[in-house]
């Protein structure tokens, strides 16, 4: 919603919103492009002769905005629906898709056609590293959107991203989640079909050959040209081969043939496998494949994805997005492998409505491995216990911020790296860990 509000100021409407918790980055790039963010769902938030009401999916039924608008039968669109009917439609549009990398591989995306003066527009759901705005209108043929597979609005209990109508749809991945309002991952496999079904049959799918339930979309029928990638198998179109352990260096085949070599600042197997597949999508879109490697080597990470927030000689501090288990596994991986040598502390916050729901146990347990200790941070109860999962490594339960300082300073020892991982504000704890390293490392 902050993106769309970002792209209708550049289309000089005037824009005024409202959220129950604006929390940076998005409240800083809000404030920056002049967008006005009230605090509540109140009826007096909203005048009365505006012209449109765009509504984000987390309102629902017998919120009082929404009972207002729908009292005084004010004009309305879902996020989606408005993006379709006023931007969208001006654009050749690629729509980056899965459970995992939405971000990491549209901003990477973005960069590609950037970097190469194709000057895209996007939208993508955090502040990317190489620019100023999280969304914007570009002044070239391509639109480059994150493609959600969440319901679109109280109103319209379909996917955000059947609206989209992509002519190039990359699919990372697809695993169960959004346990809220799927009872399966069979639920979430329709979905993703629809999106296949409406790619044009001169449009590109672009997926992950790698991972088993896309396989099985695929399989339920495709209508349009398609290309496959893999971090793990040279048999797909597009394949790579690491020269780092943390694969912060790799290089990219096209049909086995070597076409370009990336060297950037991302580590990890899953960030390789985000470029992989949005080096395949700028091909689709016209791009030389050197060419797309060449801008990654100068991508910058995306805020708080994998970000190192403070350094010590002794101390890393990592925060991350990560809130589901595969996430939390692939994030843990790559530090692990980045500093071998480390005592690596996790601090979580199970805050999806999946994670909360306790969905993920076993999965939850096992991607704790690569992790020496792990803080759970739990400000309000669960219905599960972290303490019983089923795993060796120790867990330390907070319930305050001012907990998390205070148990993380006692595990630290030698050469330590923190990573604080949470889909939320997280009640700012990452910045006061920061704080509290700051003064403990003088």
């Amino acid at each position: 919603m902050a993106g769309i509000a970002q792209i209708a100021k550049s289309m000089r409407h005037q824009v005024i919103g409202c959220d129950a918790n604006v929390y940076p980055p998005m409240s800083d790039l809000l404030a920056a492009a002049g967008i006005t963010v009230k605090s509540g769902y109140l009826a007096e938030h909203i005048d009365t002769d505006c012209d449109c009401i765009v509504v984000g999916n987390a309102l629902s039924r017998g919120n009082p905005l929404v009972e207002h608008v729908l009292d005084h039968k004010l004009p309305y669109l879902s996020g989606p629906a408005w993006l379709a009917q006023h931007v969208l439609k001006n654009y050749q549009v690629i729509a980056v898709a899965g459970t995992h990398g939405k971000t990491s591989t549209s901003s990477m995306l973005a960069w590609i056609l950037e970097h190469n003066s194709m000057s895209p527009g996007f939208l993508i759901g955090g502040k990317p590293g190489n620019f100023s705005e999280s969304a914007r209108i570009g002044q070239g043929k391509y639109f480059i959107i994150e493609a959600d597979e969440y319901d679109t609005a109280f109103f319209d209990k379909r996917s955000k991203f059947v609206h989209y109508s992509p002519d190039i749809a990359v699919l990372n991945n697809l695993e169960f989640d959004h346990a809220d309002i799927f009872d399966d991952i069979d639920q979430i496999k329709r979905q993703f079909h629809h999106l296949i079904r409406i790619v044009p049959s001169n449009g590109c799918i672009v997926f992950n050959s790698d991972d088993k339930n896309i396989g099985e979309v695929m399989e339920m029928g495709c209508w349009s040209n398609s290309t496959t990638f893999s971090s793990d198998s040279e048999e797909a179109d597009w394949s790579t081969r690491t020269q780092a352990a943390d694969f912060s260096c790799f290089t990219v085949y096209h049909n086995g043939s070597e076409i370009g070599h990336v060297s950037w600042e991302c580590i990890g197997r899953h960030n390789m496998a985000n470029a992989l597949a949005a080096i395949a999508a700028a091909s689709e879109a016209g791009l030389a494949p050197d060419q797309a490697c060449t801008a990654l080597n100068t991508y910058i990470p995306n805020d708080r994805r994998l970000q190192c927030i403070f350094e010590s000689d002794s101390v890393l501090l990592y925060e991350d997005f990560a809130h589901h288990p595969t996430a939390i596994s692939l994030t843990l991986d790559a530090l692990r492998k980045a500093h071998q040598n480390a005592y690596l502390i996790a601090i979580i916050e199970p805050r999806s409505n999946t994670m909360r729901l306790g969905c993920h146990g076993d999965l939850l347990a096992e991607a704790l491995e690569s992790a020496n200790e792990v803080v759970f941070y739990l400000p309000n109860d669960l219905s599960w216990k972290p303490a019983d999962l089923p795993t060796k490594i120790p867990i330390e339960i907070c319930h305050s911020p001012e907990e998390i300082s205070e148990i993380v300073g006692q595990k630290l020892k030698g050469e330590s790296v923190l990573v604080a991982m949470s889909n939320g504000s997280f009640d700012d704890i990452p910045q006061k860990l920061c704080e509290y390293l700051e003064t403990r490392m003088g």
